[in-house]
């Protein structure tokens, strides 16, 4: 009995870490909806009602982008994977949807990296962090790239004033500092907790080109699937726009929002803060900015978390080193 107790107490609070998880993830959801001092849980309800968002065709269409979403993603976790391990989609949708509810609570998603990696035993940990970080950096790319192009026609477009010397001092600021700290970890032997900045360099250089090809364009697919979904929702609420205005919009809002360090759960607010920004060039109320964005969340990251909230419950450390 002696000699099981250590294993059992070992299960036992693996058992509540993984219950502490889930009940802590479905706890701040709730909360964020019920408690959201910028939209009443109630007023939103009733406003999706009034717009006839439950409707079933309304509904289907905002699902199955969702689903495509996470496909994409799910897929571009598989296909970063078998760089060192092959594994199935059904395993890297565990995986995926799992490490989202682990990591909903860290600033900007930071858990994830160390969720993914727990599924696997210790010699694969350090190329799951690395493969994360080529998944993360893709679809920042993507983010990036759209977004720098809709802040280009935001400001043609709706004239807005800049001050060019202030932007000019910040992004002086920014390269110096950069050519700084590019400068320091080359002449030094630089770790970032385990990692030596030359072994990512490494990693990423030596990247077989068709990986990394397809994280960028399965990166791209998914940001094309989840900007269509917003731009859809505004339709089923009435804005007239169309779709190539909406854009400007839409990816000047997601690249003004994900270069806002966050904790992840009030993601949805920062991008409502952002949103209402925005839209008001086009006029759209505060109250269809904030529904929109909250809907968003809650197709894309919420209704995925519940789901991930069963797959950290049956989750189990692996045993060897042929297993996941």
């Amino acid at each position: 009995m002696n000699n099981l107790l250590p294993y059992k107490t070992k299960q036992f609070f693996f058992v509540l870490t993984k219950l502490s998880i889930v009940i802590g993830a479905l706890y701040f959801i709730f909360n964020k909806l019920t408690s959201n001092t910028q939209l009443n849980f109630s007023a939103f309800v009733d406003f999706l009602s009034a717009n006839n968002i439950f409707s079933y065709k309304n509904i289907s269409f905002l699902c199955i982008l969702t689903l495509l979403n996470w496909f994409f993603e799910v897929l571009k976790w598989q296909k970063l994977v078998a760089l060192f391990k092959n594994i199935t989609f059904k395993t890297a949708l565990e995986q995926s949807l799992g490490a989202l509810t682990a990591s909903l609570l860290t600033p900007n998603r930071i858990g994830e990296y160390g969720a993914k990696a727990i599924y696997f035993t210790s010699n694969f940990r350090k190329k799951v962090v690395l493969a994360n970080l080529i998944s993360n950096m893709s679809q920042m790319f993507a983010t990036t790239i759209f977004g720098i192009v809709g802040l280009y026609f935001l400001i043609s477009k709706y004239n807005i004033s800049i001050n060019y010397l202030r932007v000019s001092r910040l992004v002086i600021i920014g390269v110096v500092f950069l050519i700084i700290i590019g400068f320091g970890i080359k002449n030094t032997k630089y770790r970032i907790k385990g990692f030596s900045i030359e072994k990512i360099k490494n990693f990423i250089l030596e990247l077989p080109k068709p990986v990394l090809t397809a994280s960028l364009v399965l990166s791209v697919t998914r940001y094309l699937i989840f900007s269509f979904q917003f731009y859809l929702l505004l339709i089923i609420f009435k804005i007239e726009i169309d779709y190539f205005d909406a854009m400007v919009l839409i990816t000047s809002m997601y690249f003004l929002s994900s270069i806002v360090p966050s904790i992840f759960i009030f993601d949805v607010i920062i991008k409502g803060s952002v949103a209402l920004y925005l839209f008001t060039f086009i006029h759209v109320d505060e109250l269809t900015i904030l529904s929109i964005t909250t809907l968003m969340w809650i197709l894309n990251f919420v209704i995925p978390s519940i789901f991930g909230s069963y797959y950290v419950l049956n989750f189990n450390l692996p045993k060897n080193l042929d297993e996941t």
